[in-house]
């Protein structure tokens, strides 16, 4: 049996500069913090016949690949030539659409796990860039490279995109309790909005890649914000990070009317009111968490107001892994 998890992640800045059909034009920078939640992945030899059986929220049984149901198991088992034999669990801290980049962890979990099942190792990005190759190549989903590369490497990561399509992986240049410091002034809530789809998303590759004026004048300015945000991060400017933090979020909605919606900016509104410096929506937008960055003295009161408007907190601290074997035997 091998056990492996990936980390999901939190971006602070840049997010949406990672789909190629913006930065092979103008380069693309991000900064994320993968988190303390995982997605795992059980995989066991079957012992008895050459079924695929496969559980996550469905259970699944096979007798070949082009029978799986579920496109990224079906694609990720195509692509690490198992096709046979085989038992796959998929259990996760986080549900789908929530934000947090679950589909890039569990990708990269699976593909890890699947490594290991053959008696493969490969280095994080390899492992991050065959990941991003199955989601967006071999299942077509609209997906930039973020989330399997934090899921992948762990850590408070920065990711710089060049034009010719190099990528570029680095540690926020911060020590461990300038670390713990940050994460003192983040807050996080589940708003209980699920996201169906990619709608987002695709929206924006697809504005990207003709070249859409105002889309791709919103990613420059993200990009920039992102860099500012790093530079506040690595001085410890928390005021400014949660300022920057901000007009991220409002450059953000211009990209879409479906980035946010009344009760959303209502809660954004409220926890600003109680103290925040700043805030978004992590993720593509539309639902799931909302992060706030504000003074370690008004927590209590954001949480209090959060809690009356039943939003849950999620606690987190950050990992520094990524993508790790639990148990091989």
């Amino acid at each position: 049996m091998i056990v492996v998890r990936a980390p999901l992640r939190i971006p602070l800045g840049g997010g949406g500069t990672d789909f190629p059909s913006f930065y092979t034009r103008h380069g693309g920078f991000l900064l994320s913090l993968a988190i303390n939640k995982y997605v795992y992945v059980i995989v066991n030899r079957s012992p008895v016949d050459k079924m695929i059986r496969l559980r996550y929220s469905k259970s699944e049984s096979a007798t070949n690949l082009d029978e799986i149901q579920h496109v990224v198991f079906r694609e990720t088992l195509r692509a690490a030539g198992v096709d046979s034999s085989v038992e796959i669990v998929s259990i996760a801290d986080a549900a789908p659409g929530t934000g947090l980049g679950s589909s890039g962890s569990f990708t990269v979990a699976l593909l890890c796990a699947l490594h290991r099942f053959r008696k493969e190792t490969v280095d994080p990005q390899t492992l991050a860039e065959e990941a991003y190759q199955i989601e967006s190549s071999r299942a077509g989903m609209p997906v930039g490279k973020q989330d399997q590369y934090l899921a992948s490497f762990g850590g408070a990561t920065c990711i710089d995109f060049d034009v010719s399509g190099k990528v570029t992986v680095s540690a926020l240049n911060i020590g461990s309790r300038q670390l713990e410091d940050l994460t003192s002034h983040l807050l996080l809530f589940y708003t209980g909005i699920q996201r169906k789809d990619f709608n987002i998303a695709l929206k924006q590759d697809k504005e990207s890649q003709k070249g859409s004026g105002e889309i791709v004048d919103s990613l420059l300015n993200t990009k920039r914000l992102g860099l500012e945000i790093k530079a506040a991060v690595e001085r410890g400017d928390y005021p400014r990070f949660g300022g920057l933090m901000h007009e991220h979020w409002e450059n953000k909605k211009k990209r879409s009317g479906d980035m946010s919606n009344t009760a959303i900016d209502g809660w954004y509104h409220l926890a600003r009111e109680r103290g925040a410096w700043g805030g978004k929506l992590i993720g593509a937008g539309g639902g799931g968490f909302l992060m706030v960055c504000c003074p370690r003295d008004a927590k209590n009161n954001i949480r209090a107001a959060m809690a009356k408007e039943g939003l849950l907190e999620m606690d987190f601290a950050v990992d520094t892994e990524g993508a790790k074997v639990l148990l091989d035997g």
